[in-house]
């Protein structure tokens, strides 16, 4: 270890205190990475931040000693947002995780960005309350990274996304200035709306340091459909339908193939005698006999019209909650096949043919790739998911996946989509930025950085490449 870096530790060590930095391998390659594993992690250090205060004195550090920060949350992203690989410190929220307030009259709490997501969805429970942003992740995914990328979930064609819910926040910007931002208010007209800058910009113009978050109402016994589809096309006129009739709270879809592999792996029985090669998952609340009367005659018409092949109805919450996991359980159990994962939106009318370009692109270069499709379809988002076949090395894997991906974006830029929906951009989507944002966009976010980092101090190298050095 050189001076410098013995003396860079002592300075950190100063600020959160010795035996919160890290420097030993095990928690590098741990707190250095997220769920992507395309890129190795190799941070210089891991630091853990007590406070807004001690944050804003790391990042000004950064800025005298001229070295990179990143920060770390849950850890939970797939497009290698917050991954080290270049020597940068890791400043992991994992210590700042505590709800600081809570009011009833404004619905609101205020949190510190290492609060897990189901560590609010329970405080908001237990007051009666709901937090409604949630995905398969919400058991370790962390809110200041949630906040960072714009979150999604399985409830956004209800609830809306995690921006939907942010009602103020503190950031540390790349000079180290504290911001407070809108501070709970509802109304407020008084010029430029900062916090939506810091809202997906995953790290790079400021650090989270405290958050004031919406709550809503509780639902009301929530009730689940799972409905086998004669065609992808087919959940076009079902997503419709429902809608026309009655409000619901989620509209999720998974492939037969996806549906075997979490039969198989969780041991969770077929939810109906008719295998579909797609399904639908739709989420109501009964508030009472006339939802519920007005379900079954949408299904019934859904029936008769040939959109639907089969269907089940929960009756209980712990049906409910089972039929979700035919949904929510895929990811984990399709993990064990290294796959190569795409997190893509287009507009919910354009979903089946888009799905089906994309099927035939990668089939056609690669048909012996096993293709997972699962996703939000109430709201545009589908996860395209390749499995690794086991006589492939996962090098290889991925290499023909980074050349068949040219042709799924090129795909998803002819259908005016996006490349990252509810991820962000990171290490791995960056080099497809221009596929769904136009030079003079990238342009004026390359501007928004160099005014809230100028010294490129925070997460650099994420969603773009700076021209400046540091």
């Amino acid at each position: 270890m050189s001076i410098m870096q013995q003396s860079l530790l002592v300075a950190l060590a100063e600020i959160v205190g010795a035996d919160r930095v890290l420097t030993d391998a095990e928690s590098l390659a741990h707190y250095g990475k997220d769920w992507t594993r395309m890129i190795e992690p190799a941070p210089s250090a891991i630091v853990f931040p007590g406070s807004a205060e001690e944050v804003q004195a790391l990042v000004k550090l950064a800025n005298e000693h001229k070295f990179a920060v990143v920060p770390s949350g849950g850890r939970t992203g797939l497009s290698g947002g917050a991954v080290a690989s270049q020597g940068e410190v890791v400043i992991a929220f994992d210590r700042m995780n505590q709800i600081l307030d809570f009011s009833a009259v404004d619905r609101q709490v205020v949190c510190q960005p290492g609060v897990v997501t189901e560590q609010l969805q329970q405080f908001a429970e237990d007051k009666g309350l709901f937090y409604p942003v949630d995905f398969a992740s919400s058991g370790s995914s962390q809110l200041g990274g949630n906040v960072a990328t714009n979150a999604g979930g399985i409830k956004v064609i209800r609830y809306g996304l995690t921006r939907d819910w942010v009602m103020g926040m503190k950031v540390v910007t790349g000079t180290g200035e504290m911001l407070t931002l809108n501070q709970g208010l509802v109304k407020n007209a008084t010029g430029y709306d900062l916090r939506h800058l810091f809202i997906g910009s995953e790290g790079t113009l400021g650090m989270i340091v405290e958050l004031t978050m919406g709550l809503a109402a509780a639902p009301k016994d929530p009730t689940v459909l799972v409905l086998g589809l004669e065609s992808m096309e087919a959940s076009m006129s079902v997503l419709q339908t429902f809608q026309d009739n009655m409000p619901i709270t989620a509209f999720e879809f998974f492939s037969e193939k996806a549906l075997g592999h979490v039969m198989e792996e969780k041991g969770l029985p077929r939810p109906f005698e008719t295998a579909t090669d797609y399904y639908a998952l739709i989420e109501f609340e009964n508030t009472g006999e006339a939802a519920m009367d007005a379900a079954m005659a949408v299904f019934e018409k859904c029936m008769e019209e040939g959109w639907v092949l089969d269907g089940t109805m929960s009756q209980s919450t712990s049906q409910a909650e089972n039929l979700w996991r035919l949904r929510e359980d895929i990811s984990e159990t399709i993990s064990k096949f290294t796959p190569y994962k795409n997190d893509i939106s287009v507009q919910v009318s354009q979903v089946p043919a888009f799905l089906k370009e994309v099927d035939e692109v990668v089939s056609a270069q690669y048909p012996d790739f096993e293709i997972i499709w699962f996703g939000h379809i109430g709201d545009g988002n589908v996860h395209l998911n390749i499995l690794k076949p086991d006589d492939l090395d996962k090098d290889t894997f991925f290499k023909q996946c980074n050349e068949v991906s040219k042709d799924v974006f090129a795909a998803v830029k002819r259908f005016k989509g996006s490349v990252s929906a509810e991820h962000g951009v990171g290490l791995l989507k960056k080099p497809y930025l221009a596929y769904s944002r136009s030079e003079a966009e990238i342009a004026c976010m390359k501007q928004l950085k160099q005014v809230f980092d100028p010294a490129n101090v925070l997460n650099p190298g994420k969603i773009f490449d700076q021209d400046q050095k540091m």
